[in-house]
This record gives C-alpha cells, structure tokens and sequence, in this order.
C-alpha cells in the first residue's frame, strides 16, 4: 500500500483520537450477562448489550443451540438456494412468521442484510420511499440501493410525514412505501405506529417498520412495537412488511429477518441480493432462536421484569441528578453532550464496576454525546442501585451532577 495512503490514514486516525472521538473495544472473557468479567479479570455490571430478556446465555436457549449442532452440524457452506436450507431454517421462519402475525418470513445472516436487501426488488423508479429521518443506518442504506424516489419527514413527525405522502402521491408514484423505526436505537423513541398505519390508509401507502430493538418485548405478549401501538390484531398484523433481528432480545447471536405478505417473501427469495449471495444462518443459531421463541411465548415473566427494571432505572437515575432522554423503553440514554465529557464518565464508571459505553459522533450528532444504558431482564435489583450509586459517584467528580 502506497506510503501516501498510510499517512493519510495515521492523520485521520490522530485526528478522530484528539477530538474525542476514537471508539475503542473492551474484551470480555464471560459469556453476555447481567455481570461480565473483562479480559483484565475485573468484573462489571453490564449497562450496555442488547441483551433485554438476558436469553444470551439462558439454560434452554445454550442446550438448543447445543442439539443443534449436534443434529444439524457447523456450518452450512452454502447459500439457501443450492444447498444452505434445512428444516430448522424453514421452521424458523414459520415460527417468526406466526410470533409476528404474517404470513411468512425469510431470514438472513444480519438485520443488516434484511434491511439491505429489501427495497431494490420491491421497488423500482416509479416508486416512492418516505423514510423517518433518524432511521437505522441500514435503512438508509437499503434505500440508497434502490431507485424509488426518496422522501425524509422529520423525526416522528406527523405533520411532515403527512406533507411527504402528499407530495408523493403528486408526483404520481405508483407504490409508496412508509419505513420506520418500530424503536430509534440512540433515543428509545417508540415510533407511533398507529397514527402512521392511519397516514398511509389515507393515502394509500404501505408501511415498514424495522423491530430490533422490539421484538420479544414490547407489547403485551412481547411481539413488537406493532402489538403495542394497537395494530396486532386477532394474531394479524396491520404492519405490511416487518425487519428485525435475532442479534439482541431474541438470543443475541446474529441472524435477521423480514416478515410479510407471502409474495413479497417470496420475491426476495428469487432477488434479494444479501440473501441469495450470503451463507445461510448456521444451524446451531436458528435452533436456539427456536427455543428463544418457545420460552417467550410461554410466559411474559421477562419482559414483565424487564418493565419493572426499566421504571425503577429511570426513575432512581434521574434523582441521581442526570438527564435522560423520556420514554419507558429499556434503552436509557443519558445526555452528557460533550464527547469527551461521555468519554470520561464512561473510563470512571469502568473504574467503578460498571460496564457503559459512551456515544458520539458519528453514532449520534455533534453535541449530543451520551452514556447509552440498556436494561435488561437478566439484572437484579441490586444490581441496578450499586450502577446508580456508581453514576452518581462518577458524575459528582467530573461535575455532571450536582
């Protein structure tokens, strides 16, 4: 490689580390949970996975994913179409498909990839896309793969998601496509469904909703942002086409999906570029989302705890002296603003026992720096009160709080 390119690459990377912004990974050596030991050896409360229902490690879920292996082998070595399908796959899909309320589901090897290869086989230049404003950065991307015609209204706005739907009906769209996020990952915002579903009726739109950071857990029986905006009904969803992940509250491997009409399904099978080109999802994972699925549906003891640790966190945080982003979803963003500032608290809290990362720019915008927390169901109560004991400690000392 040319020494130039070097250079200019140290500079880059000199530059992102003085203005605070460099993004270092910390090694865990345990499996995730509520507590994790680093490769240091020290042991933290862990306030930053994805791991809401704390199944990344649940008895049932290792000892599927363990038969599974054992049945069903490694690896698949081959994309769906030439010989990467099995029957677990396909039961996955039947299962997601039945959680959701449509008719099927095609999985993936990442949400990245669902949402990547959506848009380009449905839709064409004829078409219309309208897209939330701080959608997921694989729904942008997706969307930039495709040659609809693309609208952004502000961020969980109404009013200007109304102004883009007439705008594109004007401009003789033959298809639109509202696409949202069911939960903005960076602010815990529940995206209004509902009033989004009457939008589109009234216009004559289709609506998207992408669920990582919903399925499992939000609504009554945990089947997404859909269930608790009131549009899952008598087990059918009002949402068309469904996006998510197996990555977080659903065992937290990796693996994604899209969900909907029986023909949309199909017609990624036959043009959906992530998912003809990429190997299948390997069996141990698509056995132990399986046994994800069964324990969720038995009981709602998890989400149901999850709740509760949500509301107490945010309760005793913000008498601890810091501001939150409002919401009752278990991502609880705590607004530091500055990077560096975020940077700090998170190296103190490290030093204290607790495990959570700061965010920044580019993962949020300039001047909205934070301390990301995410709940889960895996904590104990006390837990959570040494956490909040250690914020307040930390945010006392670098003058966050007084």
């Amino acid at each position: 490689m040319s020494t130039e390119l070097i250079a200019h690459l140290q500079q880059e990377l000199a530059q992102t580390r003085e203005a605070g912004l460099f993004k270092s990974e910390r090694v865990i050596a345990t499996p995730q949970g509520a507590v994790v030991r680093t490769a240091d050896g020290r042991e933290l409360i862990n306030l930053c996975a994805n791991n809401y229902l704390g199944l990344s490690s649940h008895p049932r879920v290792v000892a599927a994913a363990h038969e599974a292996l054992r049945t069903h082998g490694y690896g698949m070595s081959s994309v769906r179409f030439i010989c990467g399908t099995q029957d677990l796959h396909k039961q996955l899909e039947a299962r997601i498909a039945q959680f959701l309320g449509t008719e099927d589901a095609i999985l993936y090897a990442a949400a990245f990839d669902a949402n990547g290869g959506l848009f380009e086989p449905l839709l064409g230049e004829q078409d219309a896309i309208i897209s939330d404003e701080l959608n997921h950065a694989s729904i942008i991307d997706g969307i930039r793969l495709c040659k609809a015609k693309r609208w952004r209204y502000k961020h969980n706005d109404m009013a200007d998601l109304e102004r883009c739907l007439r705008e594109a009906s004007e401009s003789g769209a033959r298809f639109k496509l509202v696409f949202t996020d069911g939960v903005f990952s960076m602010d815990g915002t529940v995206a209004q469904l509902d009033r989004i579903r009457a939008l589109c009726d009234q216009h004559g739109a289709l609506l998207g909703v992408d669920e990582c950071h919903a399925s499992g857990f939000m609504g009554a029986t945990g089947r997404g942002t859909h269930e608790h905006r009131g549009l899952l009904m008598g087990g059918k969803s009002r949402v068309d086409i469904i996006t998510g992940t197996l990555g977080k509250a659903l065992g937290g491997a990796s693996g994604g999906f899209t969900a909907g009409p029986r023909e949309v399904v199909e017609l990624l099978r036959q043009r959906s570029r992530p998912y003809l080109f990429s190997n299948t999802l390997m069996p141990a994972i698509a056995g132990a989302s399986l046994a994800v699925l069964d324990l969720i549906s038995e009981s709602t003891a998890l989400r149901d705890k999850l709740e509760v640790n949500t509301r107490w966190f945010r309760q005793a945080i913000t008498e601890a002296g810091f501001e939150i982003k409002p919401g009752d979803h278990p991502i609880v963003p705590i607004m530091v603003y500055d990077a560096v500032k975020a940077q700090q608290l998170s190296a103190r809290l490290l030093e204290l026992g607790v495990y959570a990362v700061g965010f920044f720019f580019p993962v949020v915008p300039k001047g909205q720096a934070r301390i990301r927390t995410q709940l889960s169901a895996a904590h104990e109560p006390e837990q959570l009160q040494r956490a909040v004991a250690a914020f307040r400690q930390a945010g006392l000392e670098l003058g966050l709080v007084k």
